[in-house]
């Protein structure tokens, strides 16, 4: 959740002309992140779990594109990008150890 957070703050400072653009695509998927665990975790098995999780996890991998993106366009700092980069890691991070502590269980 923080780092939907930060990532909409993030976008705020980008030009308006994005709007139906890169803000909306990163918006949308780091917004689907927490959707799909949430989703995920009230399915009635794991494996439905695990497969919402890798859902989630396909979504960082986009976000961590875009994000990017926005740095080479010159939309975000380098600084404002490696601190919200390495959020995404810790997240793509704990996603990863939740993939396989739920695949151990199926």
């Amino acid at each position: 959740m923080d780092l939907v957070t930060s990532v909409y703050s993030m976008t705020k400072t980008f030009p308006r002309d994005e709007i139906f653009g890169l803000i909306s695509q990163i918006r949308r998927c780091v917004v689907s992140i927490p959707s799909n665990i949430a989703e995920g975790k009230r399915r009635s098995s794991d494996s439905e779990f695990r497969r919402f999780l890798h859902y989630a996890y396909a979504s960082g991998a986009e976000l961590e594109t875009q994000l990017l993106i926005a740095k080479n366009l010159v939309y975000i700092s380098q600084i404002d990008f490696e601190k919200i980069n390495g959020t995404l890691e810790e997240v793509m991070k704990m996603l990863n150890v939740l993939i396989q502590t739920v695949s151990d269980n199926v």
